[in-house]
């Protein structure tokens, strides 16, 4: 009988989880489930990208799973039961578990248009696409996403009056260096910036007329919220510790409450430097699944438990497809004075955006193979 090691979603922190497990441990042993819902890896870091028409490869996750020795099953996740370790998904079939690695990720937190996932970049792709000459978009929200999609819809449609409205100063948490440039890019691009506005209170469900207190005319034509995300609910119902629906996670990403599961990515509440806890994003996501697959290996065969080094080394900020931003950042995510603006920063940013999607593709290339025996019997090993 085989330790079963389950790993939900197939985003960028599910497929290293579950690549660098299988270079880490010997299918003698072990039996490696990835379980996602869509067939196909999908680059959520270019969705700002797909809502403005641009074509992004799509790339089967059986062809990125082939030799891996990692199993796809394709299937919606509908609740995870953290005490009798199964998983339900949504056709009535349940998955047993030895081993849990939660990566389901995160979703928005609005119903109007988003740019949180696939689905809803399409569906601001094809409201853009009905827009004529004038017609006003309104980004709601000034964080990476918003600033993104904000600059990548002006770019690409130069006849529309676009918008953004944030809470407080455009970027402001930005270096100064930076900050200019942004500023810069915006009056540009034409954009409008309805800085120090009270987003929080707004809401898909706000009248359009309310709007006529950040952006003029008095209804936008086509609202994109990018307000923030929020994980995905399935991790509250499950019987772990949650903080703001995130699993609390100790330092190897093992859940505080149940020993049995991990949890990466968007969907974790882990400590990161300076005690705060690490953002959503992709930056945390990938270090984080290769911590939390080399604790879980380390764990099953009696291995030395590895050192969490996770820390910030820039911000990468697309501006469009010929401009950018990378803002050097502390090791906790504060900005420094160093910034690369402009052209070499959209190279760096589309560089480091390929090569993601080529790690992807390839989730074992970079590891040397040094699969390991578990210790004891599958059954008996305290996970």
């Amino acid at each position: 009988m085989k330790h079963r090691i389950v790993v939900l979603g197939a985003g960028y922190a599910g497929i290293h989880a579950a690549g660098r497990l299988a270079r880490r441990l010997h299918p003698a042993g072990t039996e490696i489930i990835l379980v996602n819902a869509e067939a196909e890896f999908v680059q959520r870091i270019r969705m700002h990208q797909v809502a403005t028409g641009q074509p992004v490869a799509r790339r089967p996750l059986r062809d990125v799973l082939a030799g891996t020795g990692v199993t796809l099953r394709q299937a919606r996740v509908a609740a995870v039961d953290a005490d009798s370790r199964t998983v339900t998904c949504t056709d009535g079939s349940t998955i047993n578990f030895d081993t849990l690695v939660y990566a389901l990720g995160s979703t928005a937190t609005t119903d109007g248009h988003h740019i949180a996932g696939e689905q809803g970049a399409f569906r601001v792709r094809d409201r853009l696409g009905e827009l004529t000459a004038g017609e006003t978009v309104l980004v709601v929200g000034g964080g990476l996403t918003g600033i993104e999609a904000v600059t990548e819809i002006a770019e690409s449609r130069p006849d529309l009056d676009v918008r953004i409205a944030v809470r407080g100063g455009f970027g402001d948490w930005l270096g100064d260096r930076a900050r200019t440039h942004l500023h810069g890019t915006a009056a540009r691009l034409g954009i409008t910036v309805h800085e120090h506005t009270d987003v929080a209170v707004l809401s898909s469900a706000t009248p359009p007329a309310a709007l006529s207190d950040i952006a003029d005319p008095a209804a936008a034509d086509l609202t994109v919220w990018t307000t923030g995300f929020g994980a995905h609910p399935i991790a509250a119902a499950s019987g772990l510790a949650v903080t703001d629906g995130r699993i609390v996670v100790d330092e190897t990403m093992r859940s505080v409450s149940h020993p049995h599961v991990y949890a990466v990515g968007d969907a974790a509440y882990a400590p990161g430097p300076g005690g705060k806890p690490l953002r959503m994003s992709c930056a945390s996501g990938t270090p984080m699944a290769w911590l939390a697959a080399d604790a879980v290996a380390a764990r099953l065969t009696g291995g030395s438990l590895p050192r969490n080094t996770i820390r910030y080394y820039a911000q990468c900020i697309s501006l469009g497809r010929r401009d950018g931003i990378i803002q050097l950042v502390t090791a906790d995510d504060q900005a420094t004075p160093k910034a690369i603006t402009g052209r070499p920063a959209a190279r760096i940013k589309e560089l480091i955006c390929a090569g993601a999607a080529w790690n992807i593709a390839h989730p074992t290339m970079l590891l040397p193979t040094r699969r390991h025996h578990l210790t004891a019997f599958p059954s008996s090993i305290p996970a």
